[in-house]
């Protein structure tokens, strides 16, 4: 019989389709996990209800626990969306160490374009904030190009959602 604790480190070997240095989990889409009579049942939401890989999500974390002997059953939650907040510090050293900009803890209220032009973004290779946003649709929608002007590199940053 499967646990609850090895569901939860098997899936952490799930790497995002998009950004592979993360795990799904680190990045906080895997929103929880019940063991129930040989079948386990994942629940995830996506950083976007519209994200491309939403169904190799699905698809990878189902074969992780069929690799576990188990039955899957995956559900998409659609009615609570995803944030920012959810991704984990070991997540965010990954993303940092791979060259992107974790998101900025998020504000009371919601976030605005002033905000994403604030030189409150760390620059993933030199630490500088002295960065400036160069354009707010990234690779991804919750992405967008800043440059440092202290090391001259362009880098992905995650938005605050």
């Amino acid at each position: 019989m499967v646990t609850e604790a090895q569901v939860w480190e098997a899936l952490a070997e799930v790497a995002d389709p998009e950004i592979p240095v993360i795990s799904l989990v680190d990045l906080g889409v895997v929103r929880d996990v019940r063991v129930e009579n040989g079948r386990v049942h994942v629940a995830f939401t996506p950083t976007f209800l519209g994200c491309p890989a939403l169904e190799v999500m699905r698809d990878e974390l189902a074969a992780k626990v069929q690799e576990l002997g188990a039955e899957p059953e995956v559900e998409v939650i659609r009615d609570d969306s995803w944030s920012s907040d959810r991704i984990t510090p070991e997540g965010r050293e990954k993303l940092r160490a791979a060259g992107f900009a974790p998101p900025a803890p998020r504000a009371n209220g919601q976030t605005t374009l002033l905000q994403l032009q604030t030189a409150t973004f760390r620059c993933p290779y030199c630490g500088s904030t002295d960065t400036t946003l160069e354009n707010i649709f990234g690779p991804t929608p919750c992405r967008s190009i800043r440059y440092c002007n202290g090391c001259r590199q362009p880098f992905e940053q995650f938005k605050t959602l």
